[in-house]
């Protein structure tokens, strides 16, 4: 792919940044830029702006509400984002199940959920793992039995991200229990305020309860909500997978890290008198990850121009996600090495859009320990590193 940006591309640039100018709110800026924690509605706010632009979708389908543009263009548009600080839709229902529903869905669901789920009508959470099936998706245990025109479903999901919002779920049920377990599961569409559905939360160290457990007890599901074909849900459930790990690189996120990381090296004491931007050794680790970064970008393009001609993600997918959660989880280190000892004052209040004292923390270096321990998890959501690397070893290298 030409590294050039055309005459056309620059000038699409320029478009993008001007709208991000005018039309990002200032509010949600100052959030971003202060560390302050976005609520539901911040996101909302922000993704009917840009449905209401039209900017909404870029990977969707142009029959569907996409964009059309080209890999660069998305390229584009994702950096542009990334260098305001402006929120990526919450991936669940635009990235996730949209692109299930409008490969697999049939024309009825496509006009129920696409609409809403472009306009932002309805907030989507993700029905996967389980308290004993992770890794081991296939293993899940929450089952669908048909009763005339419902299933009832039981079971219990975990590690449900922002749950707590939601309208719908999508979720994979166990439907037959007498084949390979791959083969034995379907993708169902569930509504949260179905009877017997119970959330709790699960609090993360930072006291925000930003995962779930989420408990069935004889929901009563509407055969009409199943995706595609029962028992096909696996099929559906990899490609979906796919998605999620592209998006999960985070190429744009971590440039923008790396950048503020070395302007806050070069006004950091090092005690000596000089900065810890002028450390040769932590130089040379700025530079390994500025490396890495790049490789990791010229990737995603090529995954960017497959998905642009109506393919999904292939094995670089698998690539993306191992490479970018390491690369992010590394740039965390970099910000703990930098904030050393500011790192440790831990005051919940201070990132919630009321705190009324004052910042505690260099820099906002008190920050710095709770981007650390919640991106550990990188490394495991979406399928974990190992289990990627035995796909990109099926998959790419043949063994």
């Amino acid at each position: 792919m030409n590294a050039e940006f055309t005459p056309q591309e620059l000038q699409f640039q320029e478009d993008v940044r001007q709208f991000l100018e005018a039309e990002f709110p200032k509010d949600i800026r100052a959030k971003v830029d202060n560390r302050i924690r976005l609520e539901k509605d911040d996101y909302v706010r922000w993704q009917k702006l840009l449905y209401q632009k039209g900017w909404a979708a870029p990977n969707w389908p142009e029959e569907h509400g996409g964009t059309g543009w080209s890999a660069v263009q998305k390229y584009i548009f994702a950096e542009e984002m990334a260098r305001v600080g402006a929120p990526e839709p919450v991936a669940f229902g635009m990235k996730m199940v949209a692109p299930v529903i409008y490969t697999y869905g049939n024309e009825e669901q496509k006009k129920r959920f696409l609409p809403d789920i472009l306009a932002s009508n309805v907030w989507w959470c993700q029905g996967y793992s389980e308290p004993n099936s992770g890794s081991d998706l296939a293993s899940l245990k929450t089952s669908a039995v048909r009763d005339g025109d419902h299933y009832v479903v039981n079971g219990t999901k975990t590690w449900n991200t922002l749950g707590q919002y939601a309208d719908w779920i999508f979720c994979l049920v166990r439907t037959d229990n007498s084949v390979k377990k791959q083969e034995g599961i379907s993708f169902l569409l569930i509504d949260m305020k179905t009877p017997g559905i119970k959330v709790n939360p699960i609090y993360l160290i930072d006291g925000t309860p930003e995962v779930n457990e989420v408990y069935f007890e004889d929901v009563r599901v509407p055969v009409e909500n199943l995706i595609g074909e029962e028992n096909q849900g696996w099929t559906y459930a990899k490609v979906l997978l796919t998605h999620e790990r592209t998006n999960i690189a985070g190429v744009p996120r971590s440039k923008v890290r790396l950048e503020k990381l070395r302007s806050l090296a070069a006004n950091t004491a090092d005690g000596n008198g000089g900065n810890v931007g002028d450390d040769p050794i932590f130089q040379k680790k700025i530079a390994e990850a500025e490396i890495q970064v790049l490789a990791l970008e010229y990737t995603e393009l090529r995954a960017l121009a497959a998905v642009s001609v109506g393919k999904a993600p292939g094995p670089e997918s698998s690539i993306l996600k191992v490479v970018g959660t390491e690369v992010a989880q590394f740039i965390d280190e970099l910000y703990m090495e930098l904030a050393g000892l500011q790192s440790l004052p831990f005051v919940p209040d201070q990132f919630s859009a009321d705190f009324a004292g004052v910042e505690i923390g260099e820099n906002g270096a008190a920050a710095t320990a709770l981007n650390y321990f919640n991106n550990r998890k990188a490394s495991i959501y979406g399928g974990s590193n190992e289990i990627q690397k035995n796909i990109i070893c099926k998959a790419v290298l043949g063994l």
